[in-house]
């Protein structure tokens, strides 16, 4: 159950569409997940997401488009024929069945032998640190413990492709973040596809190889985490993942490997994005990213403003700065600092021109 997978899980779609009487659930996306990848639907609830993977699980028969595994068309192949396995956000455990059973039920639909049963059982409740735990009943574990034996039974049965639907959806924070940091390296050590449905930002960005975001069946952007998070493609994107200070103004001009924008009354120069835009846009930059400064500080993208309040988030503090455009933004400073811009201080907020991303309408 390792990298003896190869390369196999690629899933393609191709022009995929499913349509509810009136409603379009999933708007003919096209998306290419190579073998092995760590991929993730990120989006709001009622984007299309859940649909997409119950599409490709086999639950849902498109109403248009393709859906083909490592290069066969599966759009209509009953789920238990597609070499694929789905981990459910309320784990489908049989309560009446103890670990080892619940692990093996597949095996032995499929008539495998005891003893083959018996060391690929142990295998995958090794790989998610449950041996030992054979003969409790799924009803005596902790949530965390169910989900761990979910995934086992599912990669027991060496699928090409693991379908995860909001698979964490149902534990407190702190186990989250653990079984994120667990499911990840559980991945990388089988070797095979994951492809995870979540609306949570972080749990995407921390676990995935690669992000689709998506927005009413259609979808927004492909990129890895850091590619979706520092250049969004749209204002839809730089909206929905993380904070993000989002301005309307307009764009005048080219200004060496930028353009000109003005936000109000102030010209500042912006260095990525839609930089060949003109006219109205958006621009957007992270609350990381703009600096403080002593109110009158010299220098281009300076914007006056006044400190709004200060949000206390543990590793940091969150200004809220009014500026003289009549923009809100947020800005992160770390602790210590933030005592300099107590409420009602006038500052200048620097606006880094490589930090400023163009949005186009």
């Amino acid at each position: 159950m390792g990298t003896e997978n190869g390369n196999r899980g690629q899933i393609e779609l191709i022009e995929l569409r499913k349509e509810f009487a009136e409603v379009v659930a999933v708007d003919g996306i096209d998306l290419d997940v190579p073998g092995g990848e760590f991929f993730s639907l990120l989006g709001p609830s009622g984007c299309g997401k859940t649909t997409t993977l119950r599409l490709i699980a086999g639950f849902e028969q498109p109403t248009s488009g393709r859906i083909l595994l490592d290069g066969g068309d599966v759009a209509y192949t009953p789920p238990h024929k597609r070499n694929v396995n789905t981990v459910f956000q309320n784990y489908a455990l049989f309560p009446h069945l103890n670990v080892f059973d619940n692990v093996a039920f597949g095996l032995r639909r499929a008539k495998r032998p005891k003893a083959e049963i018996a060391e690929r059982v142990g295998r995958a409740l090794e790989l998610v640190q449950l041996s030992g735990y054979e003969r409790r009943k799924s009803s005596q574990l902790s949530g965390g413990q169910q989900q761990r034996v979910a995934l086992a039974r599912a990669l027991v049965l060496n699928p090409a492709v693991l379908l995860l639907d909001e698979p964490l959806g149902a534990l407190d924070a702190k186990l989250r973040k653990a079984l994120q940091i667990e499911l990840k390296a559980l991945q990388q050590e089988v070797g095979i596809t994951f492809l995870y449905v979540t609306h949570d930002q972080e749990e995407a960005l921390t676990m995935s190889d690669r992000i689709a975001v998506m927005s009413e069946g259609h979808v927004e952007q492909v990129g890895t985490p850091e590619t979706v998070y520092e250049e969004p493609a749209t204002v839809f994107v730089a909206d929905f993942l993380g904070t993000s200070n989002l301005m309307d103004v307009t764009v005048d001009g080219a200004d060496g490997d930028g353009c000109r924008v003005r936000l109000g009354d102030v010209v500042l120069r912006a260095a990525s994005g839609a930089t060949d835009a003109r006219g109205e846009a958006k621009i957007v930059i992270r609350p990381e990213h703009v600096e403080l400064e002593s109110y009158g500080a010299p220098g281009e993208n300076r914007v006056p403003g006044m400190v709004e309040r200060t949000v206390y988030l543990g590793s940091a503090d969150q200004l809220v700065v009014h500026l003289a455009t009549g923009d809100t933004i947020q800005a992160l400073v770390r602790h210590g600092r933030s005592t300099l811009y107590e409420q009602g201080t006038p500052v200048a907020a620097h606006l880094p021109a490589d930090a400023i991303r163009v949005l186009a309408r």
